[in-house]
């Protein structure tokens, strides 16, 4: 591993083994897989583990760093430590970056901190750019759907991002399909550059499939960033064998419940732990893979704790060719 100093130098093979995808029918393309700030950029972790997590991430090629403006613990806490991170190491390389974040959940007290409106969209943005040191991020999310604030409302925010010069491109976070369309038409019509939509996808949990949301960003050219795809770390090696006393589940259950790992649960776990061994691949290389294997997928968003799981999965690029027998199998392990 190198020795991170602020002496930083960028690894000049960063390009070399990393796969960059388009954006749907954009300009832009992402690094296949991203990394995402969720956890492990907040209070909770040392600085020298971000710094480590996020540099092994830039030396390996992956260019796309996703925050919100809520991520921490505490809120804004990511923003804070990517600023950080920025200052110290990364700035030279900042028109390699792609930097994203997002509004729309809950980040202050009162009635303009949370929701959809354009006071709460555009005051959040500013914040995330003080926080970060920059004076412009490459996308900006809404971060959910909100009934309660006319779409051409929200969506006019994103347009005034992008014409402040705040934000390069924007993006959708959970929309469904009937909103994503009238949003589409609405960003359409005012040229605002919308390229990406971010939701919850992998092997157990298809429901963008079945809800016609990924088939409606194909259609209308738009890709798609998927947080999620390891389910917390379900689709790994961790729970094969019960839970760990280290694990996630057993010390931090707020996302990742000992509920979620039923009997049926590590049955699917199991069969495709095997499905991924006769592959020559760890369960969680498999997964990212069998993403990334569609076209329809821009780029898979992993977390890390620590510098060798960004490279582990980084891995999943080297094979992601499924024949249709392996397909078959994948299927009928989860869905059966």
């Amino acid at each position: 591993m190198p020795d991170f100093h602020k002496g930083y130098v960028a690894d000049p093979g960063r390009y070399d083994a990393m796969t960059y995808r388009r954006c749907g029918r954009s300009g832009l393309k992402l690094s296949a897989v991203s990394l995402g700030m969720w956890h492990n950029f907040g209070k909770l972790t040392p600085y020298e583990q971000m710094r480590s997590i996020a540099l092994t991430a830039f030396d390996n090629g992956i260019t796309h760093f996703d925050l919100a403006n809520n991520y921490g613990p505490e809120y804004g806490e990511a923003e804070r430590s990517m600023g950080r991170l920025l200052h110290d190491y990364l700035r030279p390389y900042r028109d390699e970056l792609i930097i994203s974040t997002k509004a729309g959940y809950d980040m202050w007290p009162g009635p303009y901190g949370d929701h959809g409106s354009r006071k709460y969209l555009l005051a959040s943005l500013d914040q995330s750019l003080q926080r970060m040191g920059l004076d412009y991020v490459d996308i900006f999310y809404h971060h959910r759907m909100d009934p309660e604030t006319p779409l051409e409302e929200t969506m006019g925010a994103l347009a005034s991002a992008v014409e402040q010069g705040k934000a390069l491109y924007v993006g959708l976070s959970r929309y469904d399909e009937p909103t994503l369309r009238r949003a589409t038409a609405i960003l359409e019509e005012r040229h605002v550059p919308y390229v990406i939509n971010q939701y919850r996808y992998n092997l157990l949990d298809r429901s963008i499939e079945r809800d016609g949301t990924k088939a409606a960003s194909a259609e209308l050219g738009r890709g798609i960033i998927t947080f999620s795809p390891l389910a917390q770390g379900l689709l790994t090696d961790r729970y094969l064998d019960g839970v760990p006393a280290d694990s996630r589940m057993a010390h931090d259950p707020r996302y990742l419940k000992r509920s979620a790992l039923t009997g049926e649960v590590h049955d699917r776990l199991v069969r495709l732990n095997e499905i991924a061994q006769a592959r020559s691949q760890t369960l969680a290389e498999m997964a990212l893979a069998w993403q990334l294997r569609d076209p329809a997928i821009t780029s898979v968003l992993i977390g890390a704790s620590r510098p060798e799981q960004v490279l582990d999965n980084i891995h999943a690029l080297e094979n992601r060719a499924f024949s249709a027998d392996e397909l078959a199998a994948i299927d009928e392990a989860c869905l059966s």
